[in-house]
């Protein structure tokens, strides 16, 4: 039995022969068509996981929603709340008091409003302490790297979205200029409208991705685009880019061919405890997505209540859970990216080869 449960996925077809092995002799659309027939199953537990402020532990349950990011963001929306409702009955039976939903389950429709009046449980996306982790983890990366946030050009993109509305509000309060860039204008109008209310930074608004990235020093990106939309020529050199997204919005290509630009992963936090674990996500076992550290902190404090759900997290929110995570010992993971986790030695070499393309290009 559980206290929480966790929903993933999926993200493509290759996370299925990475399960299931026996598949790869099968055509990967044929494997994905039928893996979306079956129906959601327990992947892994977790346990161990304790509080350093009250000794309290508890552990959680992984549950498998079979149903790949393409699927979810091309099958018709309702089928898709039905396979994350029913993905979530499942935790309801483990005994989980809470469930937390992972990638894009928690991007769908209206973003888990829909899935909690659908459960008997609580709810939460995640996504406040998402944003949190993202925050700290820019901040620091830019600071490793010299950068001064407050006269340096911070881009955020997919700024409309959750999480990037909230990261677009909280970076204007810490730099100079800076940049939202999104699909949708009326809805960039809009936050900018909110942003100069509160901060008074008059900020850009751009759907032109290539040419607002060549003038960024930091990035955070956090679309829910299927596939990786920043390339290596896109960036400028020593930029810092936080990369949030899942799947990831930074192409694999820039880490092997920009070697003066620091890519990161947002969101990766260290679990408090002696962790036991049979889930492999492709980090350590007291390393996890802060999207499913905000659900273990609910539960270590006993906060079987709704969350983050739908699409306007506030910043009380993110203090909130910001708070809660540092009572219970969670903490920043170091620095990883695409998987790896990156050495102080690593950060330096990037540091300057930055600074040589830079004289390159002033030359």
């Amino acid at each position: 039995m559980a206290d929480f449960a966790f929903i993933v996925h999926p993200l493509d077809v290759s996370d299925i022969f990475r399960k299931f092995h026996f598949a790869r002799k099968v055509p990967g659309k044929i494997v994905e068509g039928s893996f979306r027939l079956s129906p959601p199953f327990k992947l892994a537990s977790i346990r161990g996981i304790r509080s350093a402020a009250t000794g309290k532990e508890v552990s959680g349950v992984f549950i498998v929603c079979p149903l790949t990011t393409r699927q979810m963001l091309y099958l018709p929306e309702r089928y898709v709340l039905k396979r994350i409702i029913k993905s979530g009955k499942l935790g309801e039976k483990y005994d989980a008091k809470i469930v937390g939903l992972g990638a894009m389950t928690s991007v769908v429709a209206d973003a888990g409003i829909t899935v909690a009046e659908n459960l008997n449980i609580a709810v939460t996306t995640g996504n406040s302490y998402t944003v949190a982790t993202a925050m700290e983890g820019t901040k620091k990366a830019a600071e490793i790297m010299g950068i001064d946030i407050s006269e340096e050009e911070v881009v955020v993109v997919g700024a409309t979205g959750s999480i990037g509305a909230v990261c677009a509000r909280l970076m204007a309060r810490e730099c100079k200029y800076l940049t939202l860039i999104a699909r949708n204008r009326e809805k960039l109008d809009r936050l900018s409208r909110i942003i100069m209310h509160e901060t008074g930074l008059a900020v850009s608004v751009t759907s032109d991705l290539e040419r607002a990235l060549k003038r960024a020093k930091v990035v955070i990106t956090v679309t829910s685009s299927a596939e990786a939309i920043i390339q290596p020529e896109h960036l400028s050199p020593g930029a810092v880019v936080c990369d949030v997204a899942r799947p990831r919005d930074v192409a694999r290509r820039v880490a092997e061919k920009r070697k003066d630009v620091l890519v990161i992963e947002g969101g990766l936090v260290q679990i408090p405890g002696a962790v036991e674990t049979d889930l492999s996500i492709g980090y350590p076992k007291n390393v996890t997505l802060a999207c499913m550290a905000e659900t273990m902190i609910l539960a270590l404090e006993g906060r079987y209540e709704n969350f983050t759900l739908g699409r306007d997290i506030t910043i009380e929110q993110v203090d909130e859970i910001r708070r809660l995570g540092e009572k219970h010992g969670f903490k920043l993971a170091g620095f990883r990216s695409f998987e790896k986790s990156l050495t102080e030695e690593e950060i330096i070499s990037v540091k300057e080869n930055a600074k040589k393309a830079e004289k390159h290009m002033v030359v």
